[in-house]
């Protein structure tokens, strides 16, 4: 830029001229005033010809981080390593390179079409000395960039433009995939800058692995693939680029390792939501809000997730099920009046599919459950769950994938015995792979793992045994439901089934 005697002669003329209108401005009129500020913004431009722009990190209220920040830190993280004197170090992609960026109250150089500009990394702390129980991150930190004014129209509609498409080109290359959580909102870190933590993704799973019927792997790797080279049709068709994934099915059928084999196809980060973790609407709106393009958002188990199977309290109800709440604390010695989620149904479906869902682009959204007849039917809709996928019991498809993956075996005289076992019986992938698993070092580990499983199948339940129990789980889930309705009305049922009304 300049040397350090010229900034020290500027530095030293500018205070001289303030500290010599401070003393006069006192004895000039009003309208004096007012002319001579005119003329002494324009002195001192002549004096300064340089022009600032500022690129904070976060703006407005600090909701979301800047795009435009996170672009500049990418495309300077290019260039500092052999100008920057001081500089900070992260892991890289592959967890083995380092990434070099600039130190905070760092400057460096840059050049354009022959125009020199200067970056500074700048970093400001409150000063404030403030006692209260929030965690709070009063550090702010920007870029700022720094160059003559005759340059004013090069830089605003060539340089810039240039550096936000790198950075964000650079941002694409060197990121490392992240696994996000979300802490509990009860401790209050909606005040804090960092909504998310998160650990490397490094889950191993792919489609290739993955124990599915090879047809559905097919439909939804193809579907995957399209949805994620589709941004300009979405903006055709007038609708957030988003899509809606539901995998539901029993415990035990890969719908956690589906989610892993999507992100490593789709290269994605992956954000696994809790929501009874999130405090109330808005805590869940800042959550979302803060997570980025090229992302799968996760809720596992999402009928285990709060109350939104859809029976909804209103006025009345709802205090008398709050007293009823209260009452429960009391006898089980807890604390009453203890903060829970406040996260309702009604804002969730906003979050994931009204005007707050088109911030961002190139996401998808998954939910997992175990009971899919138990979600409000608002709530996995076309529109919202625009995917429905069953991950059903283990098939002969996908026992040959496991084979092959725990064994390196594709073919045995006990795969035909293996094959007719599974049309009868039930048997989750997870209990498949359980058996499939070597326990030992000896060489004929194939052989023993495959009469292990056998012998496992012939133990296991057929399917109409296994049908017949879960009709008379669901004969008496639906009794208990009626009874429990039949005492809220003021009913007493005997052990005869016979209705007895309540003085």
């Amino acid at each position: 830029m300049m040397n350090n005697e010229s900034f020290a002669g500027v530095g030293s003329t500018i205070a001289s001229l303030m500290f010599l209108w401070a003393v006069c401005r006192q004895y000039f009129p009003y309208q004096l005033e007012n002319y001579f500020s005119k003329y002494y913004t324009k002195f001192i431009t002549l004096i300064y010809p340089y022009i600032e722009i500022s690129f904070p990190e976060y703006s407005g209220q600090r909701i979301k981080r800047s795009e435009a920040y996170t672009a500049i830190e990418s495309y300077l993280s290019n260039t500092t390593s052999e100008r920057a004197r001081r500089l900070k170090a992260e892991m890289g992609h592959d967890s083995d390179k380092l990434i070099l960026s600039m130190a905070e109250n760092e400057e460096i150089t840059d050049e354009f079409c022959g125009v020199k500009l200067w970056w500074f990394s700048r970093k400001t702390s409150s000063d404030r000395q403030t006692i209260s129980f929030y965690p709070t991150d009063e550090d702010k930190r920007s870029y700022r960039l720094t160059f003559h004014r005759r340059h004013r129209v090069l830089i605003n509609e060539s340089y810039l433009p240039l550096v936000i498409q790198q950075g964000k080109a650079i941002a694409v290359q060197k990121r490392k995939r992240k696994l996000y959580t979300n802490s509990s909102s009860f401790d209050y870190t909606e005040y804090r800058k960092l909504v998310w933590s998160h650990v490397p993704f490094e889950h191993p799973a792919t489609f290739e692995t993955l124990a599915v019927d090879p047809q559905m792997k097919g439909e939804i790797m193809q579907d995957l693939v399209k949805f994620s080279k589709s941004k300009e049709y979405y903006a055709k068709i007038g609708k957030p680029w988003k899509r809606g994934y539901l995998l539901y099915g029993p415990p035990g059928t890969g719908k956690s390792t589906m989610i892993a084999a999507m992100a490593n196809l789709l290269d994605y980060d992956v954000y696994d939501l809790e929501l009874t973790a999130v405090k109330d609407n808005s805590a869940l709106r800042k959550l979302l809000l803060n997570t980025t393009s090229k992302s799968i958002i996760v809720i596992e188990d999402i009928d285990c997730s709060l109350d939104l199977s859809g029976k909804r309290k209103t006025g009345g109800d709802q205090q008398e099920g709050n007293k009823e709440e209260e009452e429960k604390k009391k006898a089980m010695g807890g604390p009453p009046g203890k903060e829970e989620s406040k996260v309702t149904l009604s804002g969730l479906l906003n979050c994931i599919d009204g005007l707050w869902s088109a911030c961002g682009g190139e996401k998808l959204i998954v939910f997992t459950t175990n009971h899919i007849e138990k979600l409000d039917p608002a709530l996995i809709r076309r529109g919202r769950m625009d995917k429905h996928i069953e991950l059903g019991f283990c098939g002969y498809e996908g026992f040959k994938v496991l084979a092959k993956n725990y064994l390196g075996v594709e073919s045995h005289p006990l795969f035909d015995s293996i094959h007719e076992l599974l049309k009868e019986k039930k048997m989750s992938p997870a209990d498949v792979a359980e058996n499939l698993m070597p326990k030992n070092e000896s060489e004929d580990q194939a052989d023993l793992c495959l009469q292990s499983l056998v012998k496992a199948l012939k133990e296991c339940k057929s399917v109409n045994e296994k049908d017949e129990e879960e009709k008379v789980e669901e004969e008496e889930q639906n009794l208990k439901t009626n009874e429990e309705m039949l005492e809220n009305d003021g009913i007493v049922v005997d052990n005869e089934g016979k209705e007895n009304k309540e003085d």
